[in-house]
């Protein structure tokens, strides 16, 4: 993640960098082999944010599908904070006042593109994604805390994920999903800011 400024991927230039860094950085190799095998399989699956911490990871947020502005055709190819919408400088505010610049990775229940924002996963989709979110946990061996934001992501992971480990697994925190239509409402805006905070401070 970009520290000095949300929508950094809005700039060309920055998304070629950072497309060249998730080609060659040494430990982002088993995710490329996961999203490579993602491809494989027809789905068009963007990248992980190389500027993250990739399989150092210890924090993992969790959102629903990836978004127009992720999509490798449309956007910036990556699941990243600092992609060119709100949803994404929503997190991305809510990890600068948590202090959680580093340590992070971010993916989705469903980690293939959908579509549009309002196309919701089926329940097919729902179930195949959340087994390939359990096999990217681990690849993620440092991974000590997930934070699942939205309805999906919490579906996915109760369902599908959560009794697949053989010992207690990551500390789970849910919250809401950082889009505007999301937190423009109520309190949420500030309970999903005390949510980030949470994983923040965890040891």
């Amino acid at each position: 993640m970009d520290a000095t400024r949300p929508r950094s991927l809005r700039d060309p230039d920055a998304v070629s960098e950072r497309y060249a860094l998730w080609q060659t950085k040494p430990t982002l190799a088993a995710l490329r082999d996961y999203v490579g095998d993602l491809s494989i399989h027809g789905r068009d699956a963007p990248a992980f944010d190389p500027t993250d911490a990739g399989s150092d990871a210890r924090v993992m947020f969790v959102l629903e599908a990836p978004g127009p502005k992720s999509a490798t055709t449309k956007g910036s190819g990556f699941i990243s904070a600092d992609n060119n919408d709100q949803t994404a400088a929503n997190l991305w505010q809510a990890r600068t006042d948590a202090g959680l610049i580093d340590g992070c990775i971010q993916a989705n229940i469903v980690p293939w593109y959908l579509g549009a924002a309002s196309v919701k996963p089926t329940p097919l989709e729902l179930a195949d994604g959340s087994i390939r979110l359990r096999y990217l946990i681990d690849l993620l061996p440092s991974l000590d805390t997930v934070v699942l934001c939205g309805d999906y992501a919490r579906q996915g992971w109760r369902r599908y994920v959560a009794g697949l480990f053989d010992g207690p697994g990551p500390v789970v925190i849910e919250t809401h999903h950082p889009s505007p239509q999301s937190l423009n409402f109520g309190t949420r805006r500030a309970e999903f800011t005390a949510a980030v905070a949470r994983a923040g401070t965890r040891p």
